[in-house]
Formats: C-alpha cells, structure tokens, sequence
C-alpha cells in the first residue's frame, strides 16, 4: 500500500511538472454567453494543475471579438451553432459548455451527437459557484438529471472530529515549537528589550473575542505608529498591510517571511479559540466593515492555517481572501484540512505573499 501510494504520488508530481511546461493538458473549447465563458475559463487558468489548455470561445452571441480574462487574449473562433465544427479543426480534446441556451432546450443532446467520432469530451459547467464535489451528488430520474447539493453544517459529528484532531496536533506541534521558540524568543529579546510576545484582540466564532498569542515582529510602539502610516495602505478592504513596514524589526523580518511569528498561535488551538485550519482570524475593526455573506467567515473558528495562506496571502485581494474563506467554510473537510497543512508546510520553506 504504501508503494502504491508513493507510486501515484511520484507520478502525479511528474504529471504536473510536464503541465508546467504545457505538456499533458487537454485543448479546450469554451461555449456559451460571453459573461459565462469568461468565468469558465478564468476558473480554469486559476489552475493549471488540473490541465486545462483554452484554445478558443464559441460565443452565443456570435460576436467575434477576442475575450480578454486577467489580462491575456482568448480568440473567439465561432458561435454555439459552429461549436462542434471548431472543435474538430482545432483539434480540441475537450468542449466546455458554460451556459444553458434558452432559446435551444435539446442543444446540449445535439452537440453531443455532433461530437460523436472525434476525441472531444463534453463538459458541462455549472455556476454552483465555491460549492465543493463532496457536498454535490447526480441523480438522474428519468432523463431529468438532479444535482443535489447538501447544505453546509456547522455542528455535529464532523466538528468534534476537527476539534479533536485540532487538540492532537497542537500538543505534538508545541513540543518542537518550544525548543524552536527559546532561540527565538531571545533573538526578539535582544534586538530591543521589548516583550517577546504579541498579543492583540481577534474576533472567533460567532463574534467572540479572544487573545491570539504571536511572536512579537514589530517595534513596541507599533500600533501607535499605525495612525501615520494609513495613507501608505497597500492592504485591500479593510485590511492594513504594507510590503516594507518600518514597524517591523529585524528579526520580524525573517519570522515572518518563514511565518514563524504565527507558531504560538498553537496555544490558541489548543485552548478552543482558534482551529489548525479555517479562515483569517480577523480583526474587531474588520469586522465592523464586514456587509453581506461575509459575515459567514464567523460561521467556524478561524485558523492558524488556511486557504488563504497557501494562495498568496498578502499578495490576494479583499474580495479574494473573502472568496477563499467562505468557500473554506462551507466546504471544508478532514482531508481538506489535511491538505491545507501540507500545502502550508511548503509555502513556509518557499514564502510567497508573506510580509
């Protein structure tokens, strides 16, 4: 078992090195309205892991102007009507549907049919936007094909399992992390006497506030200091970040960069504040700016850890980072969580976003 894991791990990390480099990836045609086509394919190009390559847009419209998602050029090569007929001249692997044709209810039957006799696969997207496979299921009923989807849950057994897991792995994390943290501790010690952690008010599930527990990276009169710097603001929405704070010592510099700063926050885990996994942790002042659905960040526990940190972090937009945690929060799971703490092992030792 264990060959065969390594096995299919080795040769899935082969597979996305040759997508890299544009190898291994299926020629796709995208079909359908233009506000459709261009949300398929921007969701498909956020990750070329999955080996998707855009070679052109059949428009219902049958406008032939070029699509232009985030910046790069997509050619328009027909219309709905053409589709099939692009597909085998350009010798497309695959043919995403993006829209439901009102005006043609049997279109996605008479494509296929098209379809037939060429190495094209049929594909077809739906805008259950940030809704997560395992929470999706098919069931047709007599030709009439139902997509269920299970609505989100933030009680019960699947939330004792994460409370557990988040209790183990916060005491094997805080074995290491207090040898880690001596030389640490005295390095911030000695940079300028100030007190080695960092303690700030963050607001947990459903709005209650507790204390995160950090390494201290900044000047001791930071937050004094932060009322000069707003107008040099870089964050997006409510949040304040700047790439080259003045407030940071040397040493935050570094912690930071390898997101060693965050290791005490294992305290806040094990105490119930905080989860290993799950949204930012935000501030009492981001949240009285939240408007709408974000609210539902405050659904679970934020974490130490999450998809936004293996995203980009600073780098990502408020709408974004909002985007990230809200799917997180509906959708998370125990391998999910598994995943997050993988990837975030990797982002430490290859920082991007981190500042």
């Amino acid at each position: 078992m264990f060959a065969v894991l390594v096995g299919r791990w080795s040769w899935r990390r082969w597979l996305i090195a040759q997508r890299e480099y544009g190898h291994c990836t299926a020629r796709t045609l995208v079909t359908g309205t233009r506000d459709d086509v261009e949300y398929v394919i921007r969701q498909l190009e956020q990750d070329t892991n999955k080996g998707y390559s855009i070679v052109g847009a059949a428009l219902e419209d049958g406008s032939q102007t070029p699509m232009i998602v985030d910046g790069r050029t997509y050619p328009v090569v027909g219309t709905t009507g053409t589709v099939a007929l692009r597909a085998r001249q350009l010798g497309a692997d695959s043919v995403v549907v993006a829209s439901r044709l009102d005006r043609e209810p049997d279109f996605i039957k008479r494509l296929s049919w098209e379809l037939e006799g060429t190495a094209s696969e049929l594909i077809l997207s739906s805008r259950l936007a940030d809704v997560a496979g395992p929470r999706i299921s098919l069931r047709p009923i007599d030709g009439l094909p139902l997509i269920h989807v299970k609505i989100p849950e933030f009680e019960g057994g699947r939330h004792l399992l994460k409370r557990a897991m988040d209790i183990a792995i916060s005491v094997l994390a805080l074995i290491p992390i207090t040898l880690i943290g001596l030389p640490i501790a005295l390095l911030i010690k000695l940079e300028d006497r100030g007190p080695v952690f960092f303690r700030q008010v963050r607001v947990g599930r459903d709005g209650t506030q507790f204390k995160i527990l950090k390494f201290r990276t900044m000047h001791v009169d930071a937050e004094a200091r932060l009322a000069e710097l707003r107008d040099a603001n870089e964050g997006s929405g409510p949040l304040f970040k700047l790439k080259h704070d003045p407030r940071i010592t040397r040493i935050g510099t570094v912690l930071r960069k390898f997101s060693l700063d965050e290791l005490p926050q294992f305290w806040n885990a094990l105490r119930g504040d905080m989860s290993v996994v799950g949204p930012r942790p935000p501030l009492p002042s981001e949240v009285d700016a939240y408007g709408g659905a974000v609210y539902r960040r405050l659904y679970i526990k934020p974490g130490i850890t999450g998809l936004w940190q293996v995203s980009g972090r600073s780098d990502l937009s408020w709408d974004e980072s909002v985007r990230l945690d809200l799917r997180y929060v509906e959708n998370w799971s125990v391998m999910t969580d598994l995943m997050i703490m993988w990837r975030t092992f990797r982002v430490m030792i290859d920082p991007k976003g981190a500042y």
